[in-house]
């Protein structure tokens, strides 16, 4: 691996040595292996100049959720996330037709994960996520298909539709308030609108009690390293 970083460093990056990268150190853009976090600082230094780069310091970050990878990331190679964060918003502002690849990227760089793993361009997406009154699967649909919460029946498809509620601009607040920022920044109106709905509420198909989205999804889907993390926040 060093040697062919140092090929890419002096140049010398062919095609067939940046998919022998991808294979040693983001298998398949997913999974990391133990080189991937030291290959960090190295890739964010060519990530100025080499899209190749930039995408596989976005993709190590994305897949960093497992195990103790995220937090040995932050804690390791603090200078490398803010410049990769940098170097990531400022490709998101030339409103790239690969858009939302940036856009999960600063989110896993955010420390959200979940997001980052699951989120579209509300083109059609779906999310699943468990009524916290009565424990029932709903789904939830945000984009061409409506924007509903059902019951998903094998045969039948979404059933017992229910309008979902979208969230104001003045009701988003936090992390649900920094993502429609930045997608109303550079122009994207239907992530924008779309993350209304994943911040608003759901009425679940079967006792009708009303919940917020994404509240029930993130407490589901949070990595367990955040999810310890946040337990111990709420105590202290």
């Amino acid at each position: 691996m060093p040697v062919l970083l140092d090929q890419v460093e002096a140049g010398a990056g062919s095609e067939s040595v940046w998919r022998e990268l991808w294979t040693m150190l983001c298998i398949e853009g997913e999974t990391l292996v133990p080189g991937s976090l030291a290959a960090l600082p190295r890739l964010v230094a060519l990530a100025r100049s080499e899209t190749q780069a930039l995408e596989m310091a976005g993709a190590i970050v994305r897949s960093a959720m497992t195990d103790d990878q995220g937090e040995r990331m932050f804690v390791e190679s603090p200078d490398a996330i803010a410049e990769l964060r940098e170097l990531v918003d400022q490709r998101l502002q030339t409103r790239p037709a690969d858009y939302i690849w940036g856009y999960r990227t600063l989110l896993a760089i955010e420390g959200q994960f979940h997001w980052s793993a699951v989120l579209g361009d509300f083109s059609d997406d779906f999310y699943k996520v468990a009524c916290p009154h009565c424990s029932l699967n709903v789904t939830i649909a945000i984009g061409g298909y409506g924007y509903y919460s059902a019951c998903r029946d094998w045969d039948a498809g979404d059933v017992d539709r229910r309008d979902l509620r979208p969230a104001s601009i003045a009701e988003l607040d936090g992390m649900g308030r920094w993502m429609y920022d930045l997608a109303v920044r550079d122009g994207q109106d239907r992530l924008a609108e779309g993350i209304t709905y994943l911040m608003g509420r759901a009425e679940c198909p079967r006792c009708a009690s009303v919940f917020r989205i994404a509240d029930e999804y993130a407490a589901a889907n949070l990595p367990p390293m955040f999810s310890v993390r946040l337990a111990r926040s709420k105590i202290g």
